[in-house]
């Protein structure tokens, strides 16, 4: 018998009747189930359940657009550091810079072009005695006299070299750093460092310190005080300055030396008293490092072929043997003369000394 008819009007078959009653009462594989109670429960809680934490194995990958942003900060970054490597004066200048800069210069390896920039941070003190000075970036004593890498010259090895570089650095130290000769006593250091053949010399050093005089000044040779009028301020002296060889007469070493001192000094016994003045001295010294086998010398001594110096705030008149800072209405008085920049050091030293006749020359800036 039918048991239905399909659309079209044709009727269905016994077989598809029975097959239609069995999946009624079965169900069919495919169709979809009812969940359980129990299975929407559980479903329920991994939904509420915080998510679980990533594992420290579980590689993330990185989406490629920021991957591209972080490569173009990197460049950037990279740029910047190029830039304050080579022109780092010019890139710090677009952040507001004060003009305050007090950080060191890197050595000097040859004579500058030009005089440096001139600082009008203020006035000097005995907290700060290098405030307002060029002098407040260069270093500290020894450290601010640059001496070149050695190579044979002449008589000499390069060993030698290097160890008469090293003795004439000495003598700078001992004539115009030493505390000592700073406050007026003997420079024996440096004498023993003196070719003692050297009779020109010789005979200059026999008075300087008991006669000083025009052609007998020991300010020709060494930076001395009167202890009892001036005292250093601080511990520190500024120097900028370098050193030069070349080949000289008979084969001999030819060093120069051309450097600035800058002395921060003050009154002594004047209570109270604040007033800092800088005193400037600039020396070019030629020494001849002699072979021995044709030059009459000692071992371990030079002998001085010029000097030459320039003192700024170091005073001027009659020899005394001592340099005489002007303080109070004596720094008033010193308005007259040639002006000079005693931080100028793009030109050689232009004469042996201060000037002798009671005129002084004019600092334009100490």
């Amino acid at each position: 018998m039918g048991g239905g008819t399909q659309s079209g009007g044709s009727s269905r078959s016994d077989e598809e009747w029975d097959r239609f009653l069995r999946e009624s009462v079965e169900g069919v594989a495919d169709a979809p189930k009812e969940e359980s109670a129990r299975a929407r429960e559980s479903a329920a809680r991994l939904r509420s359940a915080p998510e679980r934490p990533e594992g420290w194995r579980v590689h993330t990958p990185v989406e490629r657009g920021g991957s591209k942003g972080w490569y173009m900060v990197a460049m950037l970054a990279a740029l910047v550091l190029l830039a304050l490597a080579f022109a780092p004066a010019s890139i710090t200048g677009l952040f507001g810079s004060d003009g305050s800069d007090s950080s060191p210069l890197a050595d000097e390896t040859a004579r500058p072009d030009r005089a440096p920039e001139a600082d009008t941070a203020g006035r000097p003190s005995l907290e700060e005695p290098f405030r307002g000075s060029p002098a407040a970036q260069w270093a500290n004593g020894v450290a601010g006299i640059t001496v070149p890498r050695a190579e044979a010259v002449g008589w000499m090895g390069a060993a030698e070299v290097e160890k008469a570089l090293a003795r004439s650095r000495d003598f700078l130290v001992a004539s115009s750093l030493d505390r000592g000769v700073l406050r007026g006593e003997r420079p024996d250091k440096a004498v023993a460092l003196i070719n003692p053949h050297q009779e020109d010399v010789q005979a200059l050093l026999r008075t300087a310190f008991t006669a000083p005089g025009k052609e007998s000044d020991p300010l020709l040779l060494f930076s001395r005080f009167e202890p009892s009028r001036t005292k250093l301020v601080g511990d520190e002296i500024k120097t900028r300055g370098r050193l030069t060889y070349q080949e000289g007469e008979r084969g001999a070493l030819r060093v120069t030396a051309d450097v600035t001192f800058v002395y921060p000094v003050t009154r002594v016994g004047a209570d109270g008293d604040d007033e800092v003045v800088r005193t400037i001295v600039r020396r070019e010294l030629v020494l001849s490092w002699d072979d021995p086998a044709k030059v009459v010398t000692e071992p371990g001594t030079f002998s001085i072929v010029s000097y030459k110096y320039h003192v700024t705030n170091g005073g001027c008149g009659a020899p005394t043997g001592y340099l005489a800072p002007p303080f109070g209405t004596q720094a008033a008085d010193a308005t007259a003369g040639t002006e000079i920049d005693p931080y100028d050091r793009s030109k050689p030293v232009d004469g042996p000394g201060p000037a002798t006749d009671g005129a002084c020359e004019k600092a334009t800036r100490s």
